[in-house]
C-alpha cells in the first residue's frame, strides 16, 4: 500500500469512526492491531534499551487498543511487572502478574526470569496464592 492509500483508508477509518457496522468494525480492528503490536514491539525494545518509562508508556498503549493476542497480552504484562518491581512499584508488579495469571493460569516465567531477586520472588507469591483461589473456587 502506498503513503496515500494508508493516509485515505486511515482518512475513511476516522470518517466513519461512530459507524458500528461489520465492514468499518474490521477495517478499525485491521488498523488497532497494528497499532498494538507496533507499540509491543517498541515497548520491549524500550525496556531493552533501559528507558523503563517510555517502555511502560508504549506496553500499556499496546493493552490499550484492546486487540492483542493472549501471548502479547501475557509479554505485555510481563514487561510492565518487571519495570514496576525494578522501580520499587511492588503492588503494580503484583497486578500485572495477577493479570498475567488471569489470562492464563498455567503462565509462567523462563528459568533465568524466574530467578531474578526482584520480581522472582513477588512473581512465586502470585502465583501460588493464584492457584490457592483457583483450588478454593468451587467446579474447578
Amino acid at each position: 500500500m502506498s503513503p496515500a492509500q494508508v493516509f485515505a483508508a486511515a482518512l475513511l477509518v476516522l470518517l466513519l469512526a461512530g459507524c458500528q457496522s461489520a465492514p468499518v468494525q474490521h477495517v478499525r480492528k485491521l488498523f488497532t492491531d497494528d497499532h498494538a503490536t507496533q507499540d509491543l514491539a517498541a515497548g520491549i525494545g524500550k525496556y531493552e534499551e533501559g528507558n523503563q518509562r517510555e517502555a511502560a508508556r508504549l506496553l500499556r498503549s499496546s493493552l490499550d487498543y484492546g486487540t492483542l493476542s493472549t501471548a502479547d497480552q501475557l509479554e505485555a504484562r510481563k514487561h510492565l511487572a518487571f519495570i514496576y518491581c525494578t522501580s520499587g512499584r511492588r503492588s503494580q508488579c503484583q497486578d500485572e502478574f495477577r493479570k498475567a495469571l488471569r489470562l492464563d493460569p498455567s503462565f509462567t516465567l523462563a528459568a533465568n526470569e524466574a530467578g531474578h531477586p526482584m520480581w522472582g520472588p513477588v512473581f512465586r507469591t502470585v502465583k501460588s496464592a493464584s492457584q490457592m483461589e483457583a483450588r478454593a473456587e468451587p467446579g474447578r
